[in-house]
C-alpha cells in the first residue's frame, strides 16, 4: 500500500508567517525600547538592535519610530476589545458593566507592561492604550453602545452617553497610567475608586 504523500506547507502559507513573526519582533522591540529610555530618546536603530532583523528588513515594515509606536497602541487597542466583549457578555446592570470594564482595562494594561515593570522601565505610561488611534476610537464608540445598551434597561434621567464614554476613558487612562508607576500594582483598588467615581458623578446628576 502506497503512503499518502506529505503535504508540504505552501511557500505563501511560511512566508505570510515569517511576515507576521517579523512584525511582531519589531512591535514587542519597540515596546520594550520605549519603556526602557522613552519615546523622545528612543531610535529606530535602538530598535532594530534589540531584535535580530536586519535594517533593510525593519524598513520593509516601517518607515519610522513614529509608525512603529502607532502600530504598538493599534494592536493593543485590538486585543483589549477582546476583553471588552467579554465584559459586554456578562455585565448585568449598568453599575456591573463599569466595574467589569474598569478591571478589565486596567488588568489588561498591567499585564502589558508585566515585564518592562519587572525591568524596572521608567517610561510606561508610553505604552499603554492610546485614545486617538481608529481602533480605540471603535473601542470608544462600542462603549458608548455598551453604555446605552446597559442605561436603556434602567428607568430613570437620560444620560449622554458622548459624555459619559469621555468621562469613562479620561479616568481609565489618567488613573491607569498612574496605577502602573505604583509598587505593588493594585488594580482592583485603582478599579473600586474609578467606578466610585464615575458612578458617584452620575448620581449626582440624576439626582438633580
Amino acid at each position: 500500500m502506497t503512503a499518502p504523500a506529505k503535504i508540504l506547507p505552501s511557500p505563501t502559507g511560511k512566508r505570510a508567517r515569517s511576515k507576521a513573526a517579523n512584525r511582531r519582533a519589531i512591535l514587542d522591540a519597540g515596546r520594550q525600547v520605549f519603556a526602557r529610555i522613552g519615546f523622545e530618546a528612543t531610535t529606530v536603530r535602538d530598535i532594530i538592535r534589540e531584535t535580530e532583523l536586519a535594517a533593510g528588513t525593519f524598513y520593509n515594515y516601517f518607515k519610522s519610530k513614529e509608525e512603529v509606536f502607532e502600530a504598538i497602541a493599534e494592536d493593543s487597542a485590538h486585543r483589549f476589545r477582546a476583553h471588552l466583549s467579554d465584559v459586554r457578555a456578562t455585565a448585568t446592570d449598568f453599575e456591573a458593566y463599569v466595574y467589569d470594564a474598569f478591571r478589565a482595562y486596567f488588568g489588561f494594561i498591567a499585564a502589558e507592561n508585566e515585564e518592562a515593570i519587572c525591568n524596572g522601565a521608567p517610561h510606561l505610561a508610553l505604552i499603554g492604550v492610546r485614545v486617538d488611534t481608529p481602533e480605540m476610537l471603535a473601542v470608544a464608540e462600542e462603549i458608548r453602545l455598551d453604555l446605552e445598551h446597559v442605561l436603556s434597561r434602567d428607568e430613570g434621567p437620560k444620560l449622554d452617553t458622548a459624555y459619559l464614554t469621555a468621562a469613562a476613558i479620561g479616568i481609565a487612562r489618567e488613573m491607569g497610567d498612574h496605577m502602573l508607576t505604583r509598587r505593588p500594582i493594585d488594580v482592583e483598588g485603582a478599579t473600586q475608586f474609578a467606578a466610585s467615581m464615575l458612578l458617584g458623578g452620575v448620581r449626582e446628576i440624576t439626582a438633580k
